[in-house]
């Protein structure tokens, strides 16, 4: 916003951010009770909301862009469809069509070539489905857990913190509502993220809550996790959850530069750190060398710390390890974005808060980007610390770890437990190598431990895979001894992009669609041809039968360079072939007039955006169109190397 017109009338709304930001960082320093706290972050989420929704009313509205018109055109053209629409459809799921179909294939092929072949990744296809001692380990099942409750006359579901909150909030907003009863209603609001399935099973009871939409009783609140359980195997006895793909890059937890960082650290990406959320200030312009230099892209959230100055002084004396590594990803993530088609102007990087961040991340970026509906996140960047690779080792007993080969050889202390093998397969018998691997496995801490414990009792139970087990002192050696290593073990931390396709398809959508100047009616996509459903279209300019060999040699060629194309000779005038071909985003079109029958043979090549037209000779205009489409030329390059054709053409959608 820079305005000072609507700045001045921001302002106010800025201040009321800032004045509850500062609330909830005093309130966390001087160690204030857990509910004031939730109380006062509900309130600065609130005001966040008024100061986002102000900004967006005020902000230059995009005149051309008409929802309406850009649905009935993706549905038309069948881009995609709601599910079994026929039947009614079915909320919330959609079935893409070819162009739909083409279009995420592209943008997958887009994605992997610009990560997968440019950062020398390795790719695995891993299982759909998921059992679910991993995702519980992980934290998913017990952290992305709801509580429903449905309709009992119709069945809707409902998910039971939306609809108290719902129903208090409308509640304390009646004027005939007791002022004892709206605090009370506030309360119960603020804690509803600790409240247990009782708890929220008294409050519908105490205030008589039922189905928004029938008036209809409610059931019992019933858990629901979000990994959406499904059945493995014959018996159906085994749990699995769904999962996603991302990128998983492996770094040193110690040691975060990225080797090609330099490449990209003069980028500027629009951020909306954590501070300023608080601070009720604007995204910033920043490049990310000076981001991860200042400590904003860190190792852990240093956004909403009480100075932000006092950051910057513990980033560069307390030696914390500058996050080149996620910031690089977040430029390369925004780079794919603008490749694809995503509007720069409508793209920002929103470091989340510490209440909100996940609970494997210490700090994570959301792309977001604008469309119609607000800000959407689209893509997640969040540096997991070591966090999974640590929980699926305690889980499993498998040490999930990485060498690091070191500059120079190192001495170190070394404390292990040696099994006396005999004597613990005589007492374990078939459990004898479980015990013999937890005694492998132990850390030095541990290993002390059971030493002191054998020393003063004799004995020590060590608890294996909830299993019991008595230790004595005939059934181990405790060793200490110098040992001299070439490599070190770490845990590395893992940094995870997670690209939603839907919501980019969607953002793709709204950031390129057009209407013809002078011809609202005429509206098309402006897809890059790198992801465009097709990339070239061939249009004969009539059913004369002469024209037949030059299409199907133009067909031939194009598709041996792998270039797909869609052939139109259907009847109509070429304006209106045009504009079907515009509709489904087709970048290229090449006409076969009467000047092809000539000898030496050519063709027009016509480009949507801009409609501009020029001629080649046929031999090489599949090569042309290749190289245009998978950006390797120009348009303004072909137009300078070959004549234009300046024949005028009818934008009217006849």
């Amino acid at each position: 916003m820079a305005d000072p017109k609507i700045e001045d009338i921001l302002a106010p709304f800025r201040a009321s951010v800032k004045e509850q930001g500062d609330l909830v960082r005093s309130l966390k320093t001087n160690g204030a009770p857990e509910l004031d706290v939730k109380k006062a972050v509900a309130e600065l989420k609130l005001r966040k909301k008024i100061l986002e929704d102000k900004e967006l009313a005020l902000a230059p509205s995009d005149a051309t862009f008409d929802r309406a018109k850009m649905e009935d055109l993706l549905r038309r053209r069948f881009f995609y469809d709601q599910s079994f629409a026929i039947y009614g459809g079915i909320t919330g799921q959609f079935d893409f069509g070819p162009m739909g179909c083409a279009l995420k294939a592209n943008l997958l092929n887009a994605w992997r070539s610009f990560f997968v072949l440019e950062e020398q990744m390795l790719e695995v296809d891993c299982s759909v489905l998921t059992p679910e001692p991993v995702l519980k380990a992980s934290g998913h099942v017990d952290r992305f857990a709801d509580l429903m409750v449905k309709d009992i006359g119709t069945g809707e579901c409902f998910r039971l913190d939306h609809l108290i909150k719902a129903h208090l909030e409308k509640l304390a907003a009646d004027k005939k509502t007791s002022q004892a009863t709206k605090e009370e209603c506030q309360d119960i609001v603020v804690k509803l993220d600790g409240m247990t399935k009782q708890d929220m099973s008294d409050v519908i009871q105490k205030f008589n809550i039922h189905s928004p939409l029938t008036g209809n009783e409610l059931t019992e609140p019933i858990e629901f996790n979000l990994m959406f359980a499904t059945q493995i195997g014959p018996s159906g006895l085994i749990k699995g959850e769904f999962t996603m793909a991302e990128i998983e890059h492996f770094c040193d937890p110690n040691d975060k530069q990225h080797p090609k960082f330099d490449s990209v650290k003069e980028t500027e990406l629009l951020l909306y750190s954590a501070c300023n959320q608080m601070d009720g200030k604007s995204a910033e312009m920043i490049r990310i060398g000076d981001a991860v230099q200042r400590g904003l892209v860190a190792n852990q959230t240093l956004g909403d710390k009480i100075v932000a100055k006092l950051v910057l002084v513990i980033f560069w004396f307390q030696g914390l390890v500058a996050n080149q590594t996620l910031g690089y990803f977040m430029a390369r993530i925004q780079q794919f974005l603008i490749l694809v088609g995503i509007d720069m102007s409508k793209l920002r990087f929103r470091q989340h808060m510490s209440n909100e961040m996940a609970h494997y991340a210490c700090d994570c970026w959301d792309a977001e980007m604008l469309t119609s509906y607000g800000w959407i996140e689209c893509v997640g960047c969040a540096d997991r610390s070591a966090f999974d690779l640590t929980q699926h080792t305690k889980a499993t007993g498998v040490r999930l770890a990485a060498e690091k080969k070191l500059q120079e050889p190192k001495v170190i202390e070394v404390t292990e437990a040696v099994p006396n093998k005999s004597v613990v397969g005589k007492a374990f018998k078939k459990d004898a190598k479980v015990v013999q691997d937890y005694l492998a496995a132990l850390q030095k801490d541990v290993v002390v431990e059971i030493q002191k414990a054998l020393k003063e009792s004799g004995e020590y139970v060590a608890t294996i895979n909830d299993v019991n087990y008595k230790l004595t002192k005939d059934m181990l050696v405790v060793k200490n001894y110098q040992k001299t290593v070439h490599v070190e073990e770490i845990i590395p931390s893992v940094i995870e992009p997670s690209f939603g396709i839907g919501r980019i398809m969607y953002a793709l959508f709204e950031h390129n669609f057009r209407m013809r100047e002078g011809d609202e009616q005429r509206t098309f996509l402006s897809l890059p041809p790198v992801v465009a459903p097709l990339k070239c279209s061939v249009l004969p300019l009539s059913g004369n039968a002469e024209f037949q060999p030059f299409v199907k040699q133009l067909s031939q060629g194009l598709t041996r360079l792998d270039v797909s194309h869609k052939v139109d000779d259907s009847s109509g005038s070429i304006g209106r072939r045009y504009a079907r071909t515009d509709e489904i985003s087709i970048p290229f079109g090449v006409t076969i007039d009467f000047d092809t029958l000539k000898s030496p043979h050519s063709a027009t090549l016509r480009e949507r955006d801009s409609m501009g037209q020029v001629r080649i000779p046929l031999d090489v205009l599949p090569s042309v169109v290749r190289d245009l489409s998978y950006g390797k030329t120009t348009w303004t390059q072909v137009e300078s190397a070959y004549p234009k054709f300046e024949q005028q053409e009818n934008t009217k959608a006849t």
